[in-house]
């Protein structure tokens, strides 16, 4: 399962991380549909979590596997992915882009204005986004932050990919040897 989980899990991960670096040019132009192209990008490198559960059910548990085993499968894969996609933005943020957040902050509170909201409105939009620039000068809220963008939708193509590809094995089948 290791060498599975692994393999997928990797190829999870560079899918996503081209898709963030190859966004990088039009950061600044995307606006909304960034965020389209972002998740895009994410479901596209999640897909990866069907192939490698099938892989392993058909390779090495000889065609039939439980739910929780693929879930397990699935989720390792996610987990994997989403860690090196947060390797990717670090890489990405710190190296290419640090004033990110406090960018993303003024567009907040730029958007707050522009959507007609209240002066009390655009006053607590204004200080959520200060302190989310707050935190995102500590490392580790950034890791865990990027972790939470793409692992719910890891979770949820886990569990597609394992009710899908679920197959029991029929009374007369021997019993697969797993390794």
């Amino acid at each position: 399962m290791k060498k599975i989980v692994w393999t997928f899990g990797l190829i999870s991960a560079a899918i996503m991380a081209a898709f963030m670096f190859a966004t990088l040019p039009f950061l600044n132009g995307l606006g909304q549909h960034s965020y389209i192209v972002g998740y895009a990008g994410i479901v596209a490198g999640f897909l990866t979590i069907y192939f490698g559960v099938r892989a392993y059910r058909d390779n090495v548990l000889g065609g039939t596997i439980r739910f929780g085993r693929a879930l397990t499968v699935g989720l390792l894969i996610a987990t994997i992915g989403s860690l090196g996609y947060v390797a990717s933005w670090e890489v990405l943020y710190y190296k290419f882009m640090p004033d990110f957040y406090m960018k993303f902050a003024q567009s907040a509170v730029d958007q707050a204005r522009k959507a007609g909201k209240s002066d009390a409105e655009v006053a607590q939009t204004k200080a959520a986004m200060d302190a989310m620039a707050k935190n995102a000068e500590n490392p580790a809220w950034v890791a865990a932050m990027t972790f939470l963008e793409p692992f719910p939708v890891g979770v949820i193509i886990a569990l597609v990919s394992a009710g899908t590809l679920r197959r029991k094995r029929e009374s007369s089948e021997p019993v697969p040897v797993v390794a």
